[in-house]
Protein backbone atom coordinates (compact mmCIF):
# COMPACT_ATOMS: atom_id res chain seq x y z
CA UNK A 1 0.00 0.00 0.00
CA UNK A 2 1.27 3.48 -0.88
CA UNK A 3 2.23 5.63 2.09
CA UNK A 4 0.19 8.52 0.79
CA UNK A 5 0.96 10.90 3.63
CA UNK A 6 4.72 10.79 3.16
CA UNK A 7 4.57 11.25 -0.61
CA UNK A 8 2.31 14.26 -1.05
CA UNK A 9 3.53 17.25 -3.03
CA UNK A 10 1.02 19.95 -3.83
CA UNK A 11 1.14 21.25 -7.39
CA UNK A 12 -1.67 23.28 -8.85
CA UNK A 13 -4.29 21.74 -6.59
CA UNK A 14 -3.38 18.17 -7.65
CA UNK A 15 -1.63 15.40 -5.79
CA UNK A 16 1.81 14.31 -6.90
CA UNK A 17 3.42 11.04 -5.94
CA UNK A 18 7.20 10.73 -6.05
CA UNK A 19 8.38 7.25 -7.00
CA UNK A 20 11.60 6.28 -5.27
CA UNK A 21 12.26 3.52 -7.82
CA UNK A 22 12.35 5.48 -11.08
CA UNK A 23 12.58 9.09 -9.87
CA UNK A 24 9.37 10.02 -11.65
CA UNK A 25 6.59 12.23 -10.36
CA UNK A 26 3.11 10.69 -10.57
CA UNK A 27 0.23 13.13 -11.07
CA UNK A 28 -3.18 12.45 -9.49
CA UNK A 29 -6.47 14.20 -10.24
CA UNK A 30 -8.47 15.92 -7.51
CA UNK A 31 -11.05 13.11 -7.52
CA UNK A 32 -8.45 10.42 -6.87
CA UNK A 33 -6.74 12.57 -4.25
CA UNK A 34 -9.97 12.72 -2.23
CA UNK A 35 -10.36 8.93 -2.17
CA UNK A 36 -9.52 6.92 0.93
CA UNK A 37 -6.91 4.17 0.72
CA UNK A 38 -8.09 0.59 0.47
CA UNK A 39 -5.38 -2.00 0.94
CA UNK A 40 -4.66 -4.32 -1.95
CA UNK A 41 -5.42 -7.92 -1.05
CA UNK A 42 -4.64 -10.53 -3.69
CA UNK A 43 -1.53 -10.48 -5.84
CA UNK A 44 -1.29 -13.74 -7.74
CA UNK A 45 1.50 -12.70 -10.11
CA UNK A 46 1.77 -13.74 -13.76
CA UNK A 47 0.53 -17.11 -14.94
CA UNK A 48 3.39 -19.44 -15.89
CA UNK A 49 3.97 -20.01 -19.60
CA UNK A 50 5.69 -22.95 -21.33
CA UNK A 51 9.23 -22.09 -22.39
CA UNK A 52 11.79 -24.54 -23.71
CA UNK A 53 10.46 -27.48 -21.69
CA UNK A 54 9.73 -25.56 -18.48
CA UNK A 55 6.88 -23.54 -16.99
CA UNK A 56 8.06 -20.01 -16.18
CA UNK A 57 6.31 -17.12 -14.45
CA UNK A 58 7.92 -14.39 -16.51
CA UNK A 59 8.36 -10.94 -14.96
CA UNK A 60 11.48 -9.74 -16.79
CA UNK A 61 12.63 -9.60 -20.41
CA UNK A 62 15.70 -11.70 -19.71
CA UNK A 63 13.47 -14.58 -18.60
CA UNK A 64 12.02 -15.07 -22.09
CA UNK A 65 13.38 -17.67 -24.54
CA UNK A 66 12.08 -19.58 -27.54
CA UNK A 67 12.21 -20.16 -31.28
CA UNK A 68 9.15 -19.41 -33.36
CA UNK A 69 7.81 -18.30 -36.75
CA UNK A 70 5.28 -15.71 -37.84
CA UNK A 71 3.88 -14.15 -40.99
CA UNK A 72 3.32 -10.46 -41.75
CA UNK A 73 1.87 -8.42 -44.59
CA UNK A 74 1.96 -4.81 -45.74
CA UNK A 75 -1.05 -2.48 -45.97
CA UNK A 76 -1.65 -2.97 -49.74
CA UNK A 77 -0.98 -6.72 -49.21
CA UNK A 78 1.23 -6.90 -52.27
CA UNK A 79 3.86 -8.86 -50.38
CA UNK A 80 4.32 -11.01 -47.29
CA UNK A 81 7.12 -11.93 -44.89
CA UNK A 82 7.79 -15.07 -42.89
CA UNK A 83 10.00 -14.27 -39.93
CA UNK A 84 11.79 -16.81 -37.72
CA UNK A 85 13.43 -15.72 -34.46
CA UNK A 86 15.47 -17.63 -31.91
CA UNK A 87 15.36 -15.76 -28.59
CA UNK A 88 17.64 -16.63 -25.68
CA UNK A 89 17.32 -14.82 -22.34
CA UNK A 90 15.27 -12.04 -23.93
CA UNK A 91 17.76 -11.30 -26.72
CA UNK A 92 17.31 -12.26 -30.38
CA UNK A 93 20.23 -14.51 -31.31
CA UNK A 94 19.06 -15.66 -34.74
CA UNK A 95 16.76 -14.22 -37.40
CA UNK A 96 15.57 -15.72 -40.69
CA UNK A 97 13.68 -13.30 -42.94
CA UNK A 98 11.86 -14.74 -45.97
CA UNK A 99 9.79 -12.58 -48.32
CA UNK A 100 7.53 -13.05 -51.31
CA UNK A 101 5.67 -10.90 -53.80
CA UNK A 102 7.56 -7.60 -53.52
CA UNK A 103 10.98 -6.81 -54.94
CA UNK A 104 11.63 -3.92 -52.55
CA UNK A 105 10.89 -6.11 -49.57
CA UNK A 106 13.90 -8.28 -50.34
CA UNK A 107 16.19 -5.32 -49.66
CA UNK A 108 14.23 -4.47 -46.52
CA UNK A 109 14.77 -8.05 -45.39
CA UNK A 110 18.51 -7.64 -45.91
CA UNK A 111 18.51 -4.72 -43.48
CA UNK A 112 16.21 -6.49 -41.01
CA UNK A 113 18.59 -9.46 -40.87
CA UNK A 114 21.26 -7.05 -39.65
CA UNK A 115 18.98 -5.09 -37.33
CA UNK A 116 17.27 -7.89 -35.39
CA UNK A 117 20.09 -10.01 -33.85
CA UNK A 118 21.24 -8.50 -30.56
CA UNK A 119 18.01 -6.68 -29.79
CA UNK A 120 15.61 -7.58 -27.00
CA UNK A 121 12.14 -8.54 -28.15
CA UNK A 122 10.79 -5.19 -26.87
CA UNK A 123 13.42 -3.27 -28.81
CA UNK A 124 12.69 -5.28 -31.95
CA UNK A 125 8.95 -4.69 -31.58
CA UNK A 126 9.50 -0.93 -31.52
CA UNK A 127 12.24 -0.80 -34.17
CA UNK A 128 11.50 0.18 -37.76
CA UNK A 129 12.31 -2.97 -39.72
CA UNK A 130 12.04 -0.97 -42.98
CA UNK A 131 9.04 -2.86 -44.42
CA UNK A 132 5.52 -3.00 -42.96
CA UNK A 133 5.26 -6.71 -43.73
CA UNK A 134 8.37 -7.40 -41.63
CA UNK A 135 7.11 -5.10 -38.86
CA UNK A 136 3.79 -6.97 -38.83
CA UNK A 137 5.58 -10.31 -38.68
CA UNK A 138 7.58 -9.02 -35.70
CA UNK A 139 4.33 -8.08 -33.97
CA UNK A 140 2.90 -11.55 -34.52
CA UNK A 141 6.06 -13.19 -33.20
CA UNK A 142 6.09 -10.94 -30.14
CA UNK A 143 2.60 -12.14 -29.22
CA UNK A 144 3.61 -15.78 -29.61
CA UNK A 145 6.76 -15.32 -27.54
CA UNK A 146 5.34 -13.42 -24.58
CA UNK A 147 2.26 -15.68 -24.35
CA UNK A 148 4.31 -18.88 -24.40
CA UNK A 149 3.22 -20.01 -27.84
CA UNK A 150 6.65 -20.59 -29.39
CA UNK A 151 7.46 -23.62 -31.54
CA UNK A 152 10.03 -24.71 -28.94
CA UNK A 153 7.74 -24.28 -25.92
CA UNK A 154 7.96 -27.98 -25.05
CA UNK A 155 11.50 -28.63 -26.30
CA UNK A 156 13.73 -29.08 -23.26
CA UNK A 157 16.56 -26.59 -23.43
CA UNK A 158 15.13 -25.00 -26.56
CA UNK A 159 16.73 -25.15 -29.98
CA UNK A 160 20.36 -24.25 -30.79
CA UNK A 161 21.35 -21.17 -32.73
CA UNK A 162 21.20 -22.19 -36.36
CA UNK A 163 17.94 -24.13 -36.06
CA UNK A 164 16.24 -21.49 -38.19
CA UNK A 165 18.22 -22.60 -41.23
CA UNK A 166 16.64 -26.05 -41.00
CA UNK A 167 13.48 -24.57 -42.52
CA UNK A 168 15.38 -23.97 -45.73
CA UNK A 169 16.55 -27.50 -46.36
CA UNK A 170 19.42 -28.58 -48.61
CA UNK A 171 20.84 -25.73 -50.67
CA UNK A 172 19.48 -23.14 -48.20
CA UNK A 173 16.57 -21.95 -50.33
CA UNK A 174 13.14 -20.91 -49.08
CA UNK A 175 10.25 -23.29 -49.64
CA UNK A 176 8.28 -21.45 -52.31
CA UNK A 177 5.39 -22.31 -54.57
CA UNK A 178 4.60 -20.32 -57.71
CA UNK A 179 1.49 -21.40 -59.55
CA UNK A 180 -0.43 -19.46 -62.20
CA UNK A 181 -3.70 -20.08 -64.00
CA UNK A 182 -6.22 -18.43 -66.32
CA UNK A 183 -9.73 -19.44 -67.31
CA UNK A 184 -8.76 -19.23 -70.97
CA UNK A 185 -5.51 -21.23 -70.88
CA UNK A 186 -5.57 -23.22 -67.63
CA UNK A 187 -2.91 -23.77 -64.94
CA UNK A 188 0.86 -23.38 -65.10
CA UNK A 189 3.15 -24.84 -62.44
CA UNK A 190 6.25 -22.64 -62.19
CA UNK A 191 7.95 -23.63 -58.95
CA UNK A 192 7.13 -26.18 -56.26
CA UNK A 193 8.89 -27.65 -53.24
CA UNK A 194 10.90 -29.96 -55.51
CA UNK A 195 12.32 -27.03 -57.46
CA UNK A 196 12.10 -24.94 -60.62
CA UNK A 197 9.57 -26.47 -63.04
CA UNK A 198 10.97 -26.91 -66.56
CA UNK A 199 8.26 -29.02 -68.21
CA UNK A 200 4.63 -29.96 -67.62
CA UNK A 201 3.36 -33.38 -68.73
CA UNK A 202 -0.09 -33.48 -70.34
CA UNK A 203 -2.27 -36.47 -71.21
CA UNK A 204 -4.47 -36.91 -74.29
CA UNK A 205 -7.15 -34.74 -72.68
CA UNK A 206 -4.67 -31.93 -72.02
CA UNK A 207 -4.67 -32.39 -68.24
CA UNK A 208 -1.48 -32.19 -66.14
CA UNK A 209 -0.20 -35.63 -65.14
CA UNK A 210 3.27 -34.69 -63.88
CA UNK A 211 6.18 -32.31 -64.20
CA UNK A 212 9.92 -32.07 -64.56
CA UNK A 213 11.93 -29.95 -62.15
CA UNK A 214 15.46 -28.79 -61.33
CA UNK A 215 16.65 -28.62 -57.71
CA UNK A 216 18.14 -25.13 -57.79
CA UNK A 217 19.93 -25.14 -54.43
CA UNK A 218 21.90 -28.39 -54.84
CA UNK A 219 22.58 -27.56 -58.49
CA UNK A 220 24.16 -24.22 -57.61
CA UNK A 221 26.23 -25.87 -54.89
CA UNK A 222 27.74 -28.27 -57.44
CA UNK A 223 28.38 -25.47 -59.94
CA UNK A 224 30.21 -23.49 -57.25
CA UNK A 225 32.36 -26.56 -56.59
CA UNK A 226 33.43 -26.62 -60.25
CA UNK A 227 30.93 -28.91 -61.94
CA UNK A 228 29.97 -28.00 -65.51
CA UNK A 229 26.61 -26.19 -65.53
CA UNK A 230 25.00 -28.50 -68.09
CA UNK A 231 26.14 -31.54 -66.14
CA UNK A 232 24.81 -30.02 -62.91
CA UNK A 233 21.43 -29.36 -64.50
CA UNK A 234 21.24 -32.96 -65.71
CA UNK A 235 22.29 -34.33 -62.32
CA UNK A 236 19.66 -32.39 -60.40
CA UNK A 237 16.76 -32.80 -62.83
CA UNK A 238 13.92 -35.03 -61.66
CA UNK A 239 10.27 -35.67 -62.36
CA UNK A 240 7.05 -36.20 -60.46
CA UNK A 241 3.83 -38.03 -61.27
CA UNK A 242 3.23 -39.84 -64.59
CA UNK A 243 5.75 -37.67 -66.39
CA UNK A 244 7.20 -40.41 -68.61
CA UNK A 245 3.77 -41.48 -69.94
CA UNK A 246 2.69 -38.03 -71.15
CA UNK A 247 1.15 -37.46 -74.56
CA UNK A 248 2.64 -33.96 -74.67
CA UNK A 249 5.18 -31.80 -72.85
CA UNK A 250 5.07 -28.01 -72.57
CA UNK A 251 7.30 -25.28 -71.13
CA UNK A 252 4.99 -23.62 -68.55
CA UNK A 253 6.68 -20.24 -69.06
CA UNK A 254 6.45 -20.06 -72.85
CA UNK A 255 3.67 -22.34 -74.03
Amino acid sequence: MIDKASCRIRRGGELSFFSKNNNETMQYTHEVEQMCCVKKGCNHGPAPIPQEGAWTAVTKTEEISGLTHGVGWCAPQQGACKLTLNVKNGVIQEALVETIGCSGMTHSAAMASEILPGKTIQEALNTDLVCDAINTAMRELFLQIVYGRTQSAYSEGGLPIGAGLEDLGKGLRSQTGTLYGTLAKGPRYLELAEGYITKLALDEEGEITGYQYVKMGPMMEDIKKGMDANEAVKKHTGSYGRFADAAKYIDPRHE
